[in-house]
């Protein structure tokens, strides 16, 4: 039952991850179809993650108080819909506006998904950081198959089949949640919807420094892939000059070394600290950013030199990172939809606006998404360290 638990959870996060990734490769066809630039191709993206982030927010908090089956059984419908909506879509305005309706819709399993986990597991956090690494490390595959998926889909039959690809996915994941997720929260222990409580409870959670804090750690954290990502199609054909069929030079070892990571992670969990955790992390993503600013110092970027010290990144992205997400999340008991939503929210919103205003300015070279990624992940390390200066004497740990 965990198992199955755990791969449902898993594919809910991968919703978001497929309508990022998939379509990916065929940018520039989308571009030369609706005779537009590629900054206004760029916003294909960018909306759709401004909208993922925005009603990120309220996901949590409508799931504790209607449940957590009902609310993402309802987004996956909108997500199914807008994805044949942008199948059929007849000018770029209508793709937009598709893509932005699938943002709104994308980000419920994923939020949902921390809150459920601590709904089962709220008595053991040892075994929720194991579940969530669980999680991460099958959810990681949806970023190293979809742009890979996506490139021959759009090479046989064309860059709209990417969409009728998602749809098939959101209609397969609306009869997964309800034949075999189970409602984690009772009646009982749900809130009721009222606007002020509600108001009250984020601003509770918005006047919590250490949350803040250690929720702009992991966005800061996964900034380091949102500029990739966001410049995936001129890393990948312009950088390395590699076909639309070649992305998984640049995903299998980003995603590679975060599967290997959560697994490592999800193991070691039960016998080392959250704090040793959390160092080991960052260090070895230290190792990894350097690494990769050196080499794009002294050569011209090539395969697979370009790509390996990715993996070496998100190794230690996936070690560190869910000791964070549940220790933050375990700040608020009572609330942890609502947690997880504004914890999705703000790593969400480092990811839009990373990939869409900073990838834009660094994705012409190599080694400025290098930098990128070292940048932010100093800011990452110092958010962190920041948390612990502001949390309760009795909480801090090295």
């Amino acid at each position: 039952m965990q198992r199955m638990l755990t791969v449902i959870l898993a594919c809910l996060g991968m919703v978001g991850a497929l309508a990022i990734d998939t379509y990916l490769p065929s940018i520039p066809a989308i571009g030369r179809e609706f005779a537009v630039g590629p900054l206004a191709v760029q916003q294909t993206l960018s909306v759709f993650l401004f909208t993922f982030a925005f009603m990120m927010l309220f996901y949590g908090t409508l799931s504790d108080s209607f449940g957590r089956r009902p609310v993402i059984l309802v987004a996956l419908a909108v997500y199914t819909l807008a994805s044949l909506g942008a199948v059929f879509a007849p000018s770029f305005g209508v793709l937009l506006a598709c893509r932005a309706l699938q943002g709104l819709a994308a980000g419920a399993g994923s939020v949902i998904g921390q809150a459920i986990v601590q709904d089962r597991f709220s008595h053991d956090q040892a075994h929720a950081q194991r579940i969530m690494s669980h999680i991460m490390m099958v959810f990681g595959l949806a970023p190293a198959i979809a742009p890979v998926l996506g490139g021959y889909l759009h090479v046989h039959f064309g860059w709209r089949s990417t969409f009728v690809f998602l749809a098939v996915f959101g209609a397969l994941m609306m009869l997964l949640v309800y034949r075999g997720l189970p409602e984690s929260l009772p009646k009982a222990q749900r809130h009721a919807f009222h606007g002020i409580a509600i108001a009250k409870n984020y601003l509770k959670v918005l006047r919590h420094p250490q949350f803040l804090l250690l929720s702009l750690a992991v966005g800061l954290a996964f900034s380091g892939l949102s500029l990739y990502i966001g410049s995936a199609a001129n890393f990948v054909m312009d950088i390395l000059h590699l076909p639309e069929t070649a992305f998984a030079w640049l995903f299998i070892p980003m995603i590679g070394g975060m599967v290997v990571g959560s697994a490592w992670g999800g193991k070691a969990a039960a016998r080392i600290a959250p704090a040793r955790m959390m160092w080991l992390g960052f260090g070895i993503m230290a190792a990894g950013s350097v690494i990769s600013i050196g080499y794009n110092l002294m050569f011209v970027a090539a395969i697979p030199w370009a790509v390996l010290p990715l993996a070496v990144y998100t190794f230690g992205l996936a070690v560190a990172m869910p000791a964070i997400q549940v220790g933050a999340l375990s700040l608020f008991p009572d609330n942890r939809g609502l947690a997880s939503s504004m914890m999705a929210f703000i790593q969400m919103m480092a990811f839009a606006l990373v990939s869409g205003m900073l990838a834009p300015l660094l994705f012409d070279s190599a080694l400025k998404l290098a930098c990128g990624v070292g940048g932010s992940l100093v800011l990452s390390f110092l958010c962190w360290r920041l948390s612990l200066l502001v949390a309760r004497p009795a909480l801090r740990v090295a």
